[in-house]
């Protein structure tokens, strides 16, 4: 179970929509990346490690799902400026928190083996081929949405709340994604972006 949610704001500042849009990638993008590009080497580590521990034992290392889920929800804080879909910086670290980003997984008690296994030799046929089809398709839209969005916020302070969730509904849909492809649920990701 995900929960998954970047709250639409009443007003979005047009300060820091234009520092974001000239500067965002110098002072947000970069140190971020920095960082989470070192995290995530460790965190594609226990994917690998975790893989043999749930196809031997049939459960996830709490620890190593823990992780996992702080380093989503540090990518989706960066991700929620980079989009314009929040104000603020993002708060650095694993264990930060964020008044708009919530992310939330759900810590499953046991892992199918078979669906494992299965995943790792058959999972980009029978997940990433279709979901990324159609998730490559949303991106382009959800990148044009942000695009008109930002002249929208810039002359009235308010992004359209349907373009909103429509953007949110993407960046969840392809966590639901990695999620599965990840062995971290067995719930088959559905073709949707809806809460």
């Amino acid at each position: 179970m995900l929960t998954f949610e970047i709250k639409h704001q009443d007003r979005y500042s047009r300060g820091e929509l234009l520092i974001r849009s000239f500067f965002g990638w110098l002072y947000i993008f970069l140190p971020h990346s920095f960082l989470l590009f070192f995290m995530r080497i460790w965190g594609l580590i226990l994917s690998f490690i975790a893989f043999w521990v749930v196809l031997f034992t049939g459960r996830y290392p709490q620890s190593f799902f823990e992780y996992q889920e702080k380093l989503i929800r540090w990518n989706t804080r960066v991700s929620a400026r980079m989009f314009n879909l929040a104000d603020d910086y993002p708060p650095f670290g694993l264990d930060a928190r964020d008044e708009y980003v919530n992310v939330e997984i759900q810590y499953p008690d046991r892992i199918s083996r078979t669906l494992v296994v299965l995943r790792a030799f058959f999972g980009v046929f029978y997940v990433a081929i279709p979901h990324l089809f159609i998730l490559f398709f949303r991106f382009i839209w959800s990148q044009i949405l942000v695009f008109i969005a930002w002249w929208v916020v810039l002359f009235t302070g308010e992004f359209p709340a349907s373009w909103h969730e429509f953007i949110v509904g993407t960046l969840r849909w392809q966590t639901r994604v990695n999620l599965y492809l990840a062995y971290m649920t067995d719930e088959y990701p559905p073709f949707s972006g809806r809460p």
